[in-house]
């Protein structure tokens, strides 16, 4: 059985190795070559990829147990750290417990915070602080720096512990801060405990360790001397101890040398702002112990070279032959593939190289152009002595590197512009056996640069006919890139008007100042935002000039990549005074229209005016009576004086409302009580609607806020529609139960903002919807003695206030029973309501 299965074997052998020389005596010689010298190569390198796999295999084991053996020492020390944290923690805790329930004052804190850090090395500084930061009482061990101690009354720097002591505040628990310090003995952790008397904060104790010492007395011993240990903060900043070097010619000579086997993990309950971080120290053989395996590597190397120069030394010819024939084709396929026309001139000027791109720009065949002499076939005849005299000034070497513009004829007749460029043609022993010229066809560009400079022209003659200053400057510079006739009128050729115009429109323009720490306004922003940015739009006025402009800028890029900026200014000084002349004009409008009103409330003062004057007139005459006939006492006559007083003092209070109202002034916006205002309209307007036998009635919400308006543009709008509203109930005619007016006043919001509301409701016959069409116009009047000015004045003035006004007709069912007209006032804003009464603005809202 043996045997037949050794003769089984040994046929499957020969059928292998039959089938081998089969399909090797199919190879053709040259490949028989090349794989004979790529098997002991490949046996080489096989070889050499195994051993360097062992050496691998082995070394990962080792790194393994390595790697494992420092996180668990690394995690056992930082068990031992915690616990030891933990236990100053609650210590420091019980004492913040005795300082929370009275039980330990300071000198006690003193005493005890002494013991503390006599009895626990890491433990440097105990403090107790309030809750206003002040140092009630302190304690620091002997070795902490004199620049870190705290002294009793001292107040905590604002930023020093700030965010743990709120954070401990808040929380209401033991919070660590991040290290303090630097990489020497007096890096601090600082832990904060909080305290509470009756549930309210009262202070903290401060806490200070170590870090250095929390690492020398917190590590066990044995883990201190198989690694190098250090304390780390979040940032990776060392804080105590001292990490290894990295080797780095190991990593250059040894394939498999690693970086040192370390491992971090963070120490609770401080968190990720300290970390444990410890290094095993290097084991490895080095370089000298791996000897064995540089050797192998240097045989296997070798032979491997030697493989391959001999293999490399059969293909250099074979190499050498197809690159020959690669370049050939590769120069012949480039030239027939520019579009730029080459010409080879020999020193003599005949003509003995032309590409086909040449051919095609003069339509002449490379056949008719070589081997001609000067004046060449592509010459325009009226152009010979010209390019005569270039083609000398060629081979005598003065060529100029730029180029040349010439006109070259075609075959055909037709001419067009060239560009040639001009260069010594040098063989490879050095010598210089002629010229290469290149052309290339400029008749487009010139066609095109042509029309450019003809529409910058036109551009240019637009710009320079504006009736408006155009100026562009670049930001952080004082070099004008352009200005237009205007403004090279009224500030000349420099940038110092463009500037003072930027200055006063408020818009940034950075790098104006020349000192060192100057950095520009716009730094840092994208160009593409700034320029896609609308154009900024202000009104100013130029002492120098006397003129107001409007002045527009916007930002751009220049034709040389820089940014810039452009400013047109517009003089509008005719339309700013129109727009004054109109504000006064509209000041005179307001003060005739009162005036207006109290003419046609004449007939209504004067009958007021009668009742105090006649009560007057009764008391005088009967006192002068019964002092005649001897008949009145002292008290008597007292009684009647102050009767006669009081009669008088309403004839002024009523006189003196009429002067306040009709007085000639400037608008005078202040913050104005709104019940003030509707109180001296309506003793105003009651006057009139008395006369008219109209009840008026009004209500004004409770402790509703100031508004910022004229009291008296106000008081003529209440006026002028309570007087309209009496008006329209005498014209309908309504019976006495009916004649009312109502004046309501109240808060409210509109179009989410607050808002102040005025409304005047009467009982007339309402507005014809023609009439509500028309109704603020100018002149426009329903009364036959109407001048059409009141309502749109009126209009005017609550507009002039950032308010809106309107009317609307109240219904019963079908029936009209009444009109309704209300305005609101917005509420003035918070950072508005500085000092409001100093500032007296014009309304340039109101119109005539």
């Amino acid at each position: 059985m043996p045997f037949s299965t050794s003769r089984g074997r040994n046929g499957a052998f020969n059928r292998l190795g039959a089938v081998w020389r089969l399909w090797w005596r199919r190879q053709s010689p040259t490949r028989q070559d090349r794989l004979a010298m790529l098997a002991p190569l490949a046996a080489v390198l096989l070889f050499l990829a195994a051993i360097i796999s062992a050496f691998w295999y082995l070394r990962v084991e080792e790194i393994d147990r390595e790697h494992e053996a420092v996180r668990r020492d690394v995690e056992y020390t930082q068990q031992r750290m915690r616990l030891r944290l933990l236990e100053r923690q609650e210590q420091l805790m019980r004492i913040a417990r005795d300082i929370s329930n009275g039980e330990v004052d300071e000198q006690e804190f003193t005493s005890r915070a002494e013991s503390l850090i006599s009895q626990f090395p890491e433990v440097q500084a105990l403090t107790w602080i309030d809750e206003r930061r002040r140092v009630l009482a302190s304690h620091a061990a002997p070795t902490l720096p004199s620049s870190q101690l705290r002294t009793l009354g001292e107040v905590l720097r604002p930023g020093e512990t700030e965010g743990v002591f709120s954070l401990a505040r808040d929380l209401q628990q033991p919070v660590y801060s991040q290290p303090i310090g630097g990489q020497d003995a007096s890096t601090l952790l600082q832990l904060q405990i909080p305290l509470t008397t009756q549930g309210h904060f009262a202070g903290v104790v401060l806490g200070e360790y170590s870090i250095d010492g929390l690492l020398r007395y917190g590590a066990p011993s044995e883990v201190l001397a198989r690694y190098a240990v250090t304390l780390r903060d979040g940032s990776d900043r060392l804080l105590a101890g001292n990490g290894l070097p990295e080797r780095e010619g190991a990593k250059r000579l040894v394939p498999w040398a690693s970086r040192s086997i370390d491992y971090e993990v963070p120490v609770s309950p401080v968190g990720n702002g300290l970390v444990i971080h410890a290094q095993a120290y290097r084991t490895s053989l080095g370089v000298v112990g791996s000897g064995f395996f540089w050797l192998v590597s240097a045989l296997s190397a070798m032979t491997a070279w030697m493989l391959i120069a001999t293999w490399r030394h059969t293909r250099r010819r074979v190499q050498a032959q197809e690159a020959l024939m690669a370049e050939t084709n590769f120069r012949r396929a480039m030239e027939n593939s520019v579009l730029t026309g080459m010409r080879a001139l020999d020193m003599e000027s005949r003509i003995t190289y032309v590409n086909a791109a040449f051919c095609q720009m003069t339509g002449w065949s490379e056949s008719e152009l070589v081997g001609q002499k000067p004046p060449y076939s592509y010459w325009p005849e009226e152009d010979h002595q010209i390019l005569a005299a270039r083609l000398r000034d060629e081979l005598s070497g003065h060529h100029i590197p730029g180029g040349f513009q010439v006109r070259v004829k075609r075959k055909s007749g037709s001419i067009f512009d060239a560009r040639l460029y001009v260069s010594p043609l040098i063989d490879p022993r050095g010598q210089q056996t002629g010229w290469m010229t290149s052309m290339t066809d400029i008749t487009e560009p010139n066609r095109i640069r042509a029309q450019l400079s003809a529409s910058h022209e036109r551009f240019t003659i637009v710009l320079e006919a504006l009736d408006a200053s155009v100026s562009v400057a670049p930001l952080g510079s004082k070099e004008l890139l352009f200005a237009n006739k205007l403004y090279r009128q009224w500030f000349g050729t420099d940038t110092t008007g463009h500037l003072q115009m930027v200055a006063q429109a408020g818009v940034p323009q950075g790098g104006q100042e020349d000192t060192m720490d100057d950095v520009d306004d716009l730094a840092g922003l994208p160009t593409e935002s700034l320029t896609m940015a609308q154009t900024e739009n202000a009104e100013i006025y130029l002492p120098g000039l006397g003129k107001w402009l409007e002045v527009r800028s916007r930002y751009l890029n220049w034709t040389d990549g820089r940014l810039a900026q452009m400013v047109i200014a517009t003089d509008i000084t005719p339309r700013r005074h129109a727009e004054e002349l109109g504000a006064q004009q509209a000041e005179r409008a307001q003060s005739v229209s009162r005036l207006i009103t109290m003419g046609e409330m004449a007939s209504s003062v004067a009958h007021e005016l009668n009742q105090p004057l006649t009560a007057i007139s009764n008391y005088c005459s009967g006192m002068i009576s019964r002092i005649q006939g001897g008949q009145i006492t002292e008290e008597a006559m007292l009684f009647a004086l102050e009767k006669t007083a009081k009669q008088a003092q309403r004839a002024g209070q009523i006189i003196q409302r009429i002067r306040s109202f009709v007085k000639k002034s400037e608008p005078n916006r202040t913050l104005s009580d709104v019940s003030e205002m509707v109180t001296e309209a309506v003793e105003l307007a009651e006057i009139e609607l008395r006369r008219r036998n109209v009840r008026l009635s009004h209500y004004v919400a409770a402790r509703l806020p100031q508004l910022l308006v004229d009291p008296i543009l106000i008081e003529q709008v209440l006026i002028n529609l309570m007087k309209n509203a009496a008006e329209s109930i005498d014209q309908a005619q309504r019976p006495s139960g009916r004649r009312t007016v109502e004046l309501r006043v109240v808060p409210r919001r509109v179009e989410e903002q607050p808002v102040i509301e005025f409304s005047v409701l009467d009982s007339g016959k309402g507005l014809a919807p023609e009439v509500l069409e028309r109704l603020y116009e100018a002149f426009f009047s329903t009364k036959s003695e109407g001048m059409g000015i009141g309502l749109n004045l009126c209009r005017s003035i609550v507009e002039s206030h950032q308010g809106r006004m309107q009317a609307e007709n109240l219904y019963n069912g079908p029936d009209v029973t009444g009109c309704r007209f209300s305005f609101w006032i917005p509420l003035v804003q918070p950072a508005d309501t500085a000092a409001p009464s100093a500032e007296t603005t014009r309304d340039p809202g109101v119109t005539a």
